[in-house]
């Protein structure tokens, strides 16, 4: 029987389980995928402690990548053999796992599985980020918080690619490294300064054109005051804590500024845009413009370690299990 991690309660990380599960073979639209790594992810923690509730016990893990051991009926462009990668598919922290054919996508040749897993969710996230949320160009003051962790390096890449003159803020040297080798023009250790005065004495005090903000709770205060008159807000997590309501008159009084909450779902809703994303990512990653940063590697048995330490702040880039 295929082994997984299971939480068997809403808690800390010590409501991971190691448990055997059974999996029925694949049925219409689905894959049977052998799991060679699934990424770790902040809204796991989430799901885990139940902020985003979900009826235990369940398998956590929306990303992986691996090998298909058996296709569905009426799928079709996949066949056993194929490498894949998925987000969007909870269930991933397993030796095997059934996929939705309609969310996975094939990995090409000097992809690795490890670098399949690692860019599917946060590189997904990352390119929405830059290409719809707010449509990066050259010349754009860009803030990124946490840039030293696995969005924040693809988000820094991406967006120094578009030519965008990149802020990034972090909490320690090793990080700020992380960040300026990745690109970022100006690095802020929020752990020493008042990022949100920072930025605008990097910007002739104009303020950013965007923030994006994956921490949430102790940022969003910040992140309104560092932008420009019409800047963006994207709030696309809360690593820190769930963000307090917000008055609309704030973002009238800070300059007219805007205000997103995206998730991943509402930018791949079709398989065109899905495709669109992975393929633009692959490409990116084989023609050396995208590195991937894999800071933590990690048994199924380790799931409990994986979470305490992203949860601690204690890791760079991307955290796999690898089962």
């Amino acid at each position: 029987m295929p082994t997984a991690v299971q939480v068997v309660r809403p808690g800390g990380p010590d409501v991971l389980e190691i448990a055997e599960v059974e999996i029925a073979g694949p049925g219409p639209g689905e894959l049977l995928v052998d799991v060679a790594a699934a990424g770790v992810n902040y809204i796991d923690t989430y799901q885990r402690e139940g902020i985003y509730p979900i009826p235990t016990p369940f398998v956590p893990g929306l990303e992986g990548s691996g090998t298909v051991a058996a296709v569905g009926a009426d799928v079709t462009g996949f066949t056993p053999g194929d490498r894949v990668a998925w987000q969007g598919s909870i269930g991933s922290y397993a030796t095997r796992k059934l996929v939705p054919a309609e969310v996975a996508v094939k990995v090409p040749e000097g992809v690795s599985d490890e670098v399949a897993a690692a860019t599917m969710l946060q590189g997904v996230t990352a390119h929405y980020l830059v290409a719809s949320t707010y449509e990066v160009k050259p010349g754009d003051d860009v803030l990124i918080h946490a840039a030293a962790g696995g969005v924040g390096l693809l988000l820094v890449q991406l967006a120094k690619a578009r030519g965008a003159r990149v802020i990034g803020t972090v909490s320690t040297e090793e990080k700020e490294q992380l960040a300026r080798e990745a690109g970022a023009d100006d690095v802020i250790r929020y752990d020493r300064e008042d990022f949100a005065a920072r930025a605008r004495e990097l910007t002739g005090g104009e303020g950013v054109s965007v923030v994006y903000d994956g921490v949430g709770k102790s940022t969003v205060d910040g992140s309104l005051a560092s932008l420009k008159v019409r800047g963006l807000l994207a709030l696309f997590g809360a690593a820190s804590g769930p963000v307090p309501p917000i008055d609309p008159q704030r973002l009238n009084s800070g300059g007219s500024l805007y205000l997103t909450r995206p998730t991943s779902a509402h930018y791949v809703r079709t398989r065109e845009e899905l495709d669109w994303r992975a393929t633009e990512l692959f490409e990116a990653v084989t023609d050396g413009a995208l590195s991937i940063r894999i800071g933590g590697r990690y048994a199924l048995a380790d799931a409990r370690k994986a979470h305490e330490d992203l949860q601690g702040r204690r890791t760079t880039g991307k955290l796999l299990l690898l089962p």
